[in-house]
């Protein structure tokens, strides 16, 4: 495989004058950044709608998009909104204010989206999307409508005949809600839409765009309302298991995320088609698939239901290689990392070694014990190297945490393993840190913008096990600079991660 590099930036991440990161023309110039920068890699945070702390790893749908990130500008051009219907959600503020965003966006989309019809102008391609996605499409607009109509609740305390999905009354209140399957059929027509424009960008200039697909789904979603039989649930449709990890380095009480786990055995009765139909789904919106917490396919960590902390789980046995066996066998070509990190048992590097899908190597697990296998002279080839990823400190940060034995230890394994290589040990940590991982023997590497940037603890995407304050870090606007691109670009092409025919001097 070609040695190449690239960057970590969510979406929600990038400038806006609309108060959150959208596809509009800042993700454009931040493509031009990454290819100014000798870059060939863009991995984004899970592109799905958010609910419960903004998490994008709790999405009510596992098909949908978020209507968050439509580019206003782009409706205006198409002339279903007007300058002044968006000047009012202008702002310059640096962190998300979701709440607000959500209603105020909402109301302008409702706008658009009652132009669009009146237009009629784009009639056959719409009708094409809704067709292509309707098994999943109908079922979700109908979700939203009916979560507003419960005011919230869980679907699985919704009436009888709703949560058990009686088949008179869906197609009643399919007749009820027409409306708002359209308003919603609008929203992901044009969320894919932009998407896909963007994407061509990108991939014209040779960056490929790194997808993350969390690998459970919300427990109050569309896609376990619509497949209950898939899931962890009992006849009366309450919830027997939920999801989460055993203490390790991120929380002493393990991570207890509450996501209703999958009924496995059920899923091989039914030839895994719901996957199938989610991996076919995530390949039409990125070259490569990051597959999160890849060690639940080999055995994963079952919360009973009601626990206060995932303390008092148990490993049960996930699907194994049969599962991805036959997804090999319906997916032609999948490119997929598979995130590893965590607590590893014998069975996941077994799993890793039968699949022989790329893991994911942290930097900052590797930096203070003189030996580990996040340490980068034991990288292989067959890895996607990170100085730290969504969940981690920015490197400047978690530097600065380190006590005067850790440091000491830190810094000597950088400059042992940078000292054949002509480089400069007093360089700010983040440069030493990325400089490593160009060196290392990965063939990909990824580094966050923050830590591209040497920024602190101020820019921190998330923290695990909390709520409130995640997921709306931004960057600012003059991110960009030619000392920086050329930095970047001459690190590429030091250690041969350079794409193909920029291989020549700017």
């Amino acid at each position: 495989m070609k040695r190449e590099c690239g960057v970590l930036l969510a979406i929600s991440s990038l400038p806006s004058s609309y108060g959150i990161g959208d596809f509009g023309k800042e993700a454009y110039r931040f493509v031009d950044f990454l290819e100014s920068s000798g870059q060939s890699l863009w991995q984004i945070l899970p592109l799905c709608p958010v609910e419960y702390g903004n998490s994008p790893y709790q999405s009510p749908s596992t098909f949908a998009g978020n209507f968050l990130y439509l580019d206003l500008e782009n409706l205006v051009t198409n002339e279903y909104l007007t300058q002044g219907d968006i000047d009012t959600l202008r702002q310059e503020v640096s962190y998300i204010d979701y709440e607000y965003l959500k209603s105020q966006k909402e109301s302008l989309l409702r706008k658009a989206s009652q132009a669009f019809f009146y237009k009629n102008k784009e009639q056959k391609e719409f009708e094409k999307f809704q067709r292509e996605n309707q098994f999943w499409l109908e079922d979700y607009a109908l979700f939203l409508a009916l979560n507003k109509e419960f005011k919230g609740r869980m679907w699985n305390t919704w009436q009888k005949e709703y949560k058990f999905r009686d088949k008179k009354i869906i197609k009643e209140v399919k007749k009820i809600y027409k409306e708002e399957y359209q308003y919603e059929s609008f929203i992901q027509y044009y969320f894919y839409k932009q998407w896909k424009q963007l994407k061509d960008y990108a991939n014209k200039k040779g960056i490929k765009i790194i997808g993350d697909l969390p690998i459970y789904v919300a427990t109050h979603s569309a896609d376990t309302w619509q497949n209950p039989n898939l899931f962890c649930f009992d006849k009366h449709l309450k919830i027997k298991l939920v999801a989460g990890c055993p203490p390790d380095y991120f929380s002493k009480q393990g991570q207890l995320w509450g996501n209703v786990l999958y009924d496995w055995k059920e899923m091989e009765r039914t030839n895994y088609s719901w996957w199938i139909n989610r991996i076919k789904h995530s390949f039409l919106l990125y070259d490569i698939l990051r597959l999160d917490h890849f060690r639940g396919f080999a055995s994963y960590w079952a919360i009973h239901y009601g626990e206060k902390t995932a303390i008092n789980g148990k490993w049960k046995k996930g699907p194994g290689y049969k599962f991805f066996k036959k997804l090999e066998n319906k997916i032609a070509n999948m490119d997929i990392v598979a995130e590893d990190l965590g607590t590893l048992t014998e069975d996941v590097f077994k799993l890793l070694k039968q699949t022989k899908y790329p893991n994911m190597k942290v930097l900052e697990f590797g930096l203070t014990e003189w030996d580990n296998m996040y340490n980068p002279k034991n990288y292989s080839e067959n890895s996607v190297a990170y100085t730290g990823t969504h969940d981690n400190m920015p490197i400047v940060e978690w530097y600065a945490s380190l006590n005067e034995k850790e440091k000491y230890i830190c810094d000597e394994n950088l400059k042992n393993f940078l000292k054949d290589y002509n480089t400069d040990i007093w360089e700010p940590i983040q440069w030493r840190a990325i400089e490593t991982l160009y060196a290392s023997k990965s063939n990909r590497v990824i580094i966050p913008l923050q830590d591209i940037l040497g920024l602190g603890s101020d820019s921190r995407i998330n923290i695990p096990s909390t709520v409130g304050n995640n997921w709306a870090w931004r960057i600012y606007w003059n991110y960009r600079h030619d000392d920086l691109e050329n930095k970047l670009y001459n690190l590429a092409k030091k250690y041969e991660r350079i794409r193909k025919g920029e291989d020549n001097e700017t």
